[in-house]
C-alpha cells in the first residue's frame, strides 16, 4: 500500500459531490492506496456504489459541526497521509480538526460551489459565519481545490486567496464504466418514443436547479411539437414543480420520477438533456449526457457550463431564467441534422485525468 487518503463528507444523501468523492474513493484503491471514507453519518445511496477496499468510517453524528470531536479522534489514531474534504462547512471542520490535532496529515479543501453567488443568495448567519471562518482556516490548507475556474476566481476574492494559490482540478466523470451502464436495459414507459421527443433533465429539486424556467420553456417547446419532459431527482421544491406542471396543463408530458439509480441509459435514449440551472460549480449531468452523445443545452451560469461548452462550441447558451430563449433554444438544438460530437468533449474530463490531478494535489509541494 502507498499510503493511507481519508475522504471527509457530511454524509453520501445523493448529489454531484458525493458522487464524485465516491468515483474518486474508489479509483484510489485502484491506484493502490488504503482509502478511508470518513462520514459524519454514514448514509445515502451512494453508499452501495463504493469499492468493498474502501473502509466507511461513520462518526454516527447527524451534523457536520457535532463530528468535530470524532474526527480529531480518528485523525490522531488513524494519521492518514492526507484528508481531502468537500463542501465549504465540511471544510472548516476539517481544517479545524487538523489545527487541534498536528500532525503529518496533509489537509485539502475542496470548493464546489461559486461562493460568489452563495454569497450573495444565502445570506444567513450561518453562512456568512462560515465564508469569515474560512478565511481564516484556509490558509492552513495543504491544497485548495476547485471544480472549474469559476469556482476557483470566486473563491480567491471571497476567502482573500491569491488566485495562485486555488487550484483547478475538473471532476471526475467520462469512465468506460459510465458508458458501460448506458448500455443497460431502462423500461420507462416515457422512452418508447409515443411521446414525441424525450427531452430530460436532472439534479435535485432545489432552487439552484431551476427546474421552473425549464417547466416554463418545455410548454413553450410543446406548442410548436410533440414532446415528453422527464425532471430525474428528487427534493423539497416537488411540490411547487408540481403545481407549475398542472398551471400549464402538462401532466401528460412532464414526468417528475424521482431519484433514478441508473440515469445514463435514460441519458443515452433521450433527444435533448437541457441544464436550467440558476448556478452550478461544475455540473457533472451536463458531462454525462455529453458522454452518452445527446446533445446539450445549458443556461450560461456561474460557473462551469461554458468551461465545460467552451463558450457554446458543443452546445447552445441561454441567459439564467430566460424561459423563451431557453425555449428556442431546445427547438434548434432538436432541428439540427449535424449536431457536434459532445462524447468527444466529455472525453476530457475524464475519471483518470481527475485522479492524476488530485493525487499531485496531494503529494506536491505546499501550493
Amino acid at each position: 500500500m502507498k499510503g493511507t487518503i481519508a475522504i471527509y463528507l457530511p454524509s453520501l444523501r445523493g448529489g454531484g459531490t458525493e458522487h464524485v468523492m465516491v468515483t474518486l474513493a474508489n479509483s484510489f484503491v485502484e491506484r493502490g492506496f488504503s482509502v478511508d471514507l470518513v462520514l459524519a453519518s454514514a448514509s445515502g445511496p451512494y453508499l452501495t456504489q463504493l469499492s468493498s477496499a474502501v473502509r466507511v468510517v461513520n462518526l454516527g453524528k447527524t451534523k457536520v459541526s457535532k463530528s468535530l470531536l470524532r474526527l480529531v479522534k480518528y485523525l490522531r489514531h488513524r494519521q492518514p497521509s492526507c484528508l481531502l474534504s468537500a463542501l465549504s462547512h465540511a471544510n472548516l471542520v476539517a481544517l479545524l480538526a487538523k489545527r487541534l490535532v498536528g500532525g503529518k496529515t496533509l489537509v485539502v479543501v475542496s470548493e464546489r460551489s461559486d461562493l460568489s453567488v452563495v454569497a450573495n443568495r444565502k445570506q444567513t448567519i450561518r453562512s456568512q459565519l462560515v465564508i469569515y471562518l474560512n478565511r481564516f482556516f484556509y490558509r492552513y490548507a495543504h491544497a485548495v481545490h476547485a471544480v472549474s475556474h469559476g469556482v476557483a476566481d470566486a473563491a480567491s476574492k471571497q476567502l482573500n486567496l491569491s488566485r495562485e494559490r486555488v487550484q483547478v482540478v475538473y471532476n471526475p466523470v467520462f469512465s468506460e464504466t459510465m458508458l458501460q451502464l448506458s448500455q443497460a436495459d431502462a423500461c420507462y414507459p416515457w422512452l418508447s418514443g409515443s411521446h414525441g421527443s424525450l427531452i430530460l433533465a436532472a439534479g435535485r429539486l432545489t432552487k439552484e436547479k431551476d427546474f421552473p424556467t425549464l417547466i416554463r420553456a418545455f410548454a413553450l417547446v410543446r406548442k410548436r411539437l410533440e414532446a415528453c419532459l422527464v425532471i430525474m431527482g428528487e427534493g423539497e421544491l416537488r411540490p411547487e414543480l408540481e403545481r407549475l406542471i398542472a398551471e400549464y396543463n402538462l401532466q401528460e408530458d412532464v414526468v417528475l420520477p424521482g431519484f433514478v439509480e441508473n440515469p445514463f441509459p435514460v441519458m443515452a435514449k433521450a433527444n435533448l438533456f437541457v441544464l436550467s440551472s440558476a448556478w452550478e460549480g461544475l455540473p457533472n449531468v451536463l458531462i454525462e449526457a455529453m458522454a452518452c452523445g445527446t446533445p446539450v443545452v445549458s443556461t450560461d451560469c456561474p460557473s462551469g457550463p461554458s468551461e465545460i461548452l467552451e463558450n457554446g462550441k458543443w452546445g447552445r447558451l441561454t441567459p439564467v431564467g430566460d424561459s423563451v430563449a431557453l425555449s428556442q433554444a431546445m427547438l434548434d438544438t432538436l432541428a439540427e441534422t449535424n449536431p457536434p460530437d459532445v462524447a468527444q468533449r466529455a472525453a476530457f474530463f475524464s475519471v483518470e485525468r481527475a485522479v492524476d490531478g488530485y493525487l499531485q494535489l496531494f503529494f506536491s509541494e505546499k501550493c
